[in-house]
């Protein structure tokens, strides 16, 4: 525990100095001013806690989140939140009663916070494991179940120094995993009795968004009768893979949605790519009947999911060292995806190459000999196209098994 805690201390020291000049850390600080407080439970009600690490955990933790609320209305749910790029966004999600920061790991505040949200359950989304708050959990005997979890056998748990963190694994009640390898890795460490292999809830969430599709204003008409490339979730060096391409192909329209929309690094793009418009300005260059850019440039957040839908063929960013983010939302629509080349720890990206849809680039040059290789081929593409969508449908139902189980072992009977 000294060396977890010295960590822990480092953190927060490093996030403190960081603030000085960084916004994210300036925010992250600022959401744990204040001590979260929820009032008095309301004895028979139950109360759900669902923690995840950032706005990506959320869309996994989302359906059960949903399922939880449409067959418990009476229940009251907390949800937590460690960075900013989760709460931020989803602040004033309506799905959840109270939306907080989850203060700084530490044994006075687990038990402070616990004791404030008094839960009946608890749902912790894919990772994050902190230690006194899942001890303290364990303590009460509270459950505690980890949704859409994975792992790997570079992780902490699985090695010699890994001692504070496999405690923390033995605090789940349940363990529902998202693959075989960590179903393996847990029986490794004597995890054996509490794991169940339920599939990645992310399936569940994008087939929902899909199935539930609204059109974003503006965009057909953007595109008229062209090709379309979508790119999501685009750092720097995946817009410096696409500038020559976009410049090349002007009968081609792009839409590129930056992971990043502060305003220094949406001029930034901008200037990358010299015929784009923001789509704040869309509406009023339609109304003057001006589409003559082929670039559009998403200033905003939560609209991506949805574009991907009007793509011949989608570009997804963060595999040139970032993290690849999520292409289900692209492969749901039956869209070929093309990322770079750090995919390895992304079950989806492997499985997706493997059946023909998706494709990992290393360099500008392949990435345009790709597109055009697609955008040329009919039947090339829509049997990628094809691949891609079967693979996301086939993969569905970690939802359900989550909720049953809530259900069999009666977890929010009061």
């Amino acid at each position: 525990m000294f060396f977890y805690n010295i960590f822990i201390g480092l953190y927060f020291l490093g996030v403190r100095l960081l603030s000085i000049w960084n916004p994210k850390a300036k925010l992250w600080l600022s959401g744990r001013k204040d001590f979260p407080f929820i009032g008095k439970s309301v004895p028979g009600v139950p109360i759900i806690w669902m923690h995840c690490a950032s706005l990506g955990e959320f869309e996994q933790g989302r359906p059960v989140l949903e399922s939880i609320r449409d067959q418990y209305p009476n229940a009251k749910i907390v949800l937590t939140f460690f960075s900013p790029s989760g709460y931020e966004v989803q602040k004033s999600f309506k799905g959840a009663d109270h939306i907080f920061y989850l203060p700084m790991d530490s044994s006075f505040n687990a038990k402070r916070f616990i004791d404030t949200i008094n839960p009946t359950l608890v749902l912790w989304v894919k990772y994050e494991y902190w230690f006194y708050y899942l001890a303290e959990l364990k303590k009460r005997g509270i459950p505690t179940l980890l949704i859409s979890g994975i792992f790997r056998n570079d992780q902490p748990f699985f090695k010699p120094y890994g001692g504070v963190w496999k405690k923390a694994l033995g605090s789940f009640s349940h363990f529902f995993v998202q693959n075989e390898t960590s179903i393996k890795l847990l029986s490794n460490i004597g995890i054996t009795q509490n794991v169940t292999l339920s599939g990645d809830t992310r399936f569940d969430r994008v087939i929902a968004i899909a199935e539930k599709f609204e059109p974003v204003a503006g965009i057909e008409k953007f595109c008229g009768n062209n090709k379309v490339i979508v790119a999501g979730s685009t750092w720097e060096d995946d817009e410096a893979e696409l500038v020559h391409y976009v410049k090349a192909n002007p009968q081609i329209k792009f839409i590129i949605a930056p992971h990043e929309i502060g305003a220094d690094n949406l001029r930034d793009v901008q200037k990358e790519f010299p015929n784009s418009i923001f789509y704040s300005e869309l509406n009023q260059l339609q109304a003057k009947d001006d589409n003559s850019s082929n670039c559009l440039i998403i200033d905003n957040i939560g609209m991506l999911s949805r574009l991907y839908k009007y793509a011949d063929v989608t570009y997804v960013g963060g595999a040139f060292g970032e993290g690849l983010h999520n292409i289900l939302e692209a492969a749901v629509y039956g869209k070929p995806v093309i990322f770079g080349p750090d995919y390895d720890k992304y079950a989806e990206a492997v499985d997706l190459i493997k059946l023909g849809g998706a494709i990992s680039i290393n360099n500008a040059i392949e990435l345009e000999e790709e597109l055009t290789y697609l955008l040329t081929n009919a039947d090339e593409l829509a049997s990628a196209s094809a691949e891609a969508k079967n693979y996301v449908y086939a993969k569905k139902g970690a939802t359900e098994k989550i909720i049953q189980f809530i259900q069999e072992k009666r977890l929010l009977t009061t």
